[in-house]
């Protein structure tokens, strides 16, 4: 999502001037490897207005791995799931990741596909709610049980909870579910108002309410800019634990702060540092 102060468009002209002087020092103690030192630069930058070019940056430093549509890809390659499911389609940039041989659904109310659907492919143009209330489901997929899913809707932790709600019992145990956004930046990009042009929302919840709820499942964070992918395994099919307790459970997701896992993140969100070889490793230990 956009916001109309992207890059400081709407701050005072002397504001926008500080900001990019201290986003284009940031790129130069980097060139250096003073990787503290950027880091501190940009957040400088970010002190002044919303300047999404040092929020990239300073994603590319917390982050330092492969953008996450490059392990989709990688993941699509290894694995090749038989069955596919993607919750916020957007123009298709993931979806084009599939390939030929897996059998595809992709979910988003407002799909802005910009190309033709392979013949494996179908879009369905509602929201996730309304997809899973369907009693077709598990006719659209072949009557398989769901080999990958993709959570990358609203950046609402709720709405990211049902939809992994709803697409468990679609799995087998070792299937794989990832979540986009799962690592903020920091504060204002995680918070549930957009207010900045980078923008993860508040997605971090539901690994943090995860981890309490259903310590049975396998959660990591993989370590992908822009703002981290989540990949949760060993599933539970026929678990009811989170369904039985939906209301409950945003209601403590609400309560939570960001300003309580802010200091320890990396543990708070099962940090993985990237590496393709350990990732790999993960899916095939499932």
């Amino acid at each position: 999502m956009n916001h109309p102060d992207i890059d400081g468009g709407a701050q005072p002209a002397h504001l926008r001037r500080q900001a990019r002087y201290s986003y284009f020092r940031a790129r130069l103690n980097l060139l250096l490897g003073r990787q503290a030192a950027a880091q501190r630069l940009c957040r400088q930058a970010l002190s002044f207005c919303d300047y999404t070019k040092a929020y990239r940056l300073l994603s590319q430093l917390q982050l330092p791995g492969e953008h996450y549509f490059k392990v989709l890809a990688r993941v699509h390659a290894h694995v090749r799931p038989a069955t596919y499911l993607e919750v916020g389609v957007s123009r298709g940039e993931s979806l084009q990741l599939v390939g030929p041989g897996t059998l595809a659904l992709g979910i988003d109310p407002e799909p802005r596909v910009g190309f033709t659907l392979a013949p494996n492919q179908k879009v369905f143009a509602q929201t996730s709610d309304a997809f899973f209330a369907r009693p077709d489901v598990p006719a659209l997929l072949g009557g398989k049980p769901l080999d990958m899913a993709f959570i990358d809707g609203m950046h609402h932790f709720e709405y990211a909870l049902r939809d992994f709600v709803n697409i468990e019992p679609l799995c087998r145990p070792d299937s794989l579910i990832f979540i986009h956004d799962c690592y903020p930046i920091d504060a204002r990009s995680a918070e549930r108002d957009q207010t900045t042009g980078f923008w993860s929302g508040d997605i971090w919840r539901v690994i943090v309410l995860l981890k309490k709820y259903r310590p049975d499942l396998k959660i990591h964070t993989i370590g992908a800019p822009p703002t981290g992918l989540g990949l949760i395994t060993r599933l539970d099919p026929t678990s009811t634990v989170l369904r039985s307790r939906l209301p409950e459970l945003i209601a403590a997701g609400l309560a939570l702060d960001f300003s309580q896992i802010a200091p320890l993140r990396p543990e708070a969100l099962n940090l993985l540092p990237y590496d393709w070889l350990h990732v790999r490793q993960l899916l095939d230990s499932r």
